[in-house]
């Protein structure tokens, strides 16, 4: 049984190394974001809600460029990531500029999501079977359960440099843990270099993993308001950071119940460097000379 879904898209942050908002530079042959094809892989995966966390600043300029193309096909909210939305015993500087993390900026919906939703990045291309997978999981899922679409690592490369990804090891498709990581192509191997100082080690080309589309519940939201005041408190409030995958994983054990590991052969196109771009554009041609999307997307 087909259930409501909605699409949350990260969207509150700027693009530091590619300058400016990655997240409204034209992509398509008609001028189409990266989130619009995000959106339209979700609506035909049968998603039927679309919720952008973002900074009020860009309000307006959000809704009058992606907003304006969606409004009729898609029920559409926003959400505010503000750094005073927190519990009244959080004292967060009034000089922190920079937002308080990826489960900070999900805590921000908990309000208007009340149904089974996957979380994506705005300035990431997921391709369409990610949605696929995550639409069939959350169709199907208990209330305590949640799933990971993977991604295989040599299909979300930059060329021009190295790009953090989340190795995934798992058992029998339950995700066991991430290792956060710099990956990068070395003398023809794919080099993984563990953020928290392990020894680098190589990895094939097929090795899964985390792009942080993560399919979730309503039960999540629960863990963040018994959390927040936990995990903020003792802390350098200055730069401290409220990490999504974290707060998965955290949510997932008191549940009881392993994260489900969802596979996908898609290709993953991201932004990371300026020069990616023109290799994201080529991607989308290819999916668009594939007959996956039509030239004028919304058309």
């Amino acid at each position: 049984m087909k259930k409501d879904l909605t699409l949350v898209v990260l969207a509150a942050g700027m693009g530091s190394r590619f300058g400016g908002l990655k997240q409204i530079e034209p992509v398509g042959p008609n001028g189409e974001f990266i989130i619009d094809y995000s959106i339209k892989d979700a609506i035909v995966a049968g998603f039927n809600k679309v919720v952008f966390i973002i900074k009020e600043e860009n309000y307006e300029i959000f809704k009058n460029t992606i907003g304006k193309h969606i409004e009729d096909k898609v029920v559409v909210e926003y959400a505010f990531q503000k750094n005073d939305n927190v519990p009244q015993n959080v004292q967060i500087p009034k000089e922190r500029v920079k937002p308080l993390g990826t489960a900070h900026a999900l805590y921000s919906v908990k309000d208007l999501v009340h149904e089974n939703f996957a979380i994506i990045n705005a300035d990431d291309f997921y391709g369409r079977e990610g949605y696929l997978e995550a639409a069939k999981f959350l169709n199907n899922c208990a209330e305590d359960e949640y799933g990971m679409v993977s991604y295989e690592v040599a299909k979300t490369m930059s060329e021009n440099g190295a790009v953090k990804r989340g190795i995934v090891v798992a058992e029998n498709d339950s995700l066991v843990s991430l290792v956060e990581s710099s990956v990068e192509k070395v003398n023809e191997e794919i080099i993984a270099s563990p953020l928290n100082g392990d020894k680098p080690f190589a990895i094939t080309p097929d090795t899964p993993v985390s792009m942080n589309l993560f399919c979730l519940t309503p039960k999540i939201f629960s863990y963040l308001e018994a959390s927040i005041t936990e995990f903020f408190k003792d802390k350098d409030l200055r730069d401290v950071e409220w990490l999504l995958p974290n707060v998965v994983f955290e949510s997932a054990k008191v549940n009881g119940k392993p994260i489900k590991v969802l596979k996908t052969k898609s290709h993953h196109y991201g932004i990371t460097y300026k020069e990616d771009l023109n290799t994201l554009k080529n991607g989308i041609a290819k999916e668009i000379a594939k007959g996956v999307y039509s030239k004028d997307l919304w058309g």
